[in-house]
């Protein structure tokens, strides 16, 4: 059997591409199989990988949201990783619909619904040989721009400060919870110039060639 990787996060790991100049297909407003990360690690990693994409537009960690229903991840997350059994890596990005204004939240409090949903993903029988293993990404910061762009009312005021103090949250947790950690702002990507807050087609090429590198070591 391939080595099963779930990737679990939200439009960025989903593949959501507001800028129909970026994106091969895009009427769609999504980057096709060629273009999304989780696509071009499947291909770099090979044959004896399966990717599994569970990215969902909005997706939180754990709070469940007042305006649409069914994007926490903790709701979903028995159903998706025993549905995958056996899990050899479940790679978690999520956290920048957190920061939205209405959650009330701040980077500490967002950090521990990372906790929450990555003890609650531990607990659960999905795990060769019952040894849990999880890598939390620090999704890149929202840019100011967002502010000003045509999501600055979803977002609301704060979600870039909140955002910028994810890094460290996550590395605190990652340390807590005995998982791998990386820090997505460290990988030189971008955002489009639409929302400010979704990879462009290169960065999807640039985040999946740093995973590629990355999870062989990790499995």
């Amino acid at each position: 059997m391939r080595r099963h990787i779930v990737c679990l996060g939200d439009s960025n790991t989903h593949g959501y591409c507001p800028d129909p100049a970026d994106c091969a297909d895009g009427s769609c407003f999504r980057f096709n199989e060629e273009e999304r990360w989780t696509c071009r690690l499947q291909q770099a990693l090979g044959d004896g990988y399966l990717v599994v994409e569970e990215g969902l537009s909005g997706r939180t960690t754990v709070f469940d949201d007042p305006v649409e229903e069914g994007l926490s991840a903790l709701s979903c997350l028995y159903s998706c990783l025993k549905s995958h059994k056996p899990v050899d890596l479940l790679v978690i990005m999520l956290g920048t619909n957190d920061s939205k204004e209405r959650f009330g939240t701040n980077a500490y409090t967002i950090g521990r619904g990372m906790e929450r949903l990555v003890r609650a993903a531990q607990a659960l029988d999905c795990w060769p040989d019952g040894k849990p293993n999880i890598l939390i990404i620090a999704p890149k910061s929202i840019e100011e721009g967002v502010y000003t762009s045509p999501v600055a009312d979803e977002m609301g005021p704060g979600c870039v400060e909140k955002t910028r103090g994810l890094a460290a949250e996550y590395e605190a947790v990652a340390q807590l919870t005995g998982c791998a950690f990386l820090d997505a702002n460290t990988l030189n990507l971008a955002y489009n110039t639409v929302d400010y807050m979704h990879l462009t087609r290169e960065s999807h090429a640039k985040l999946a060639q740093a995973l590629a590198h990355l999870i062989p070591t990790l499995i």
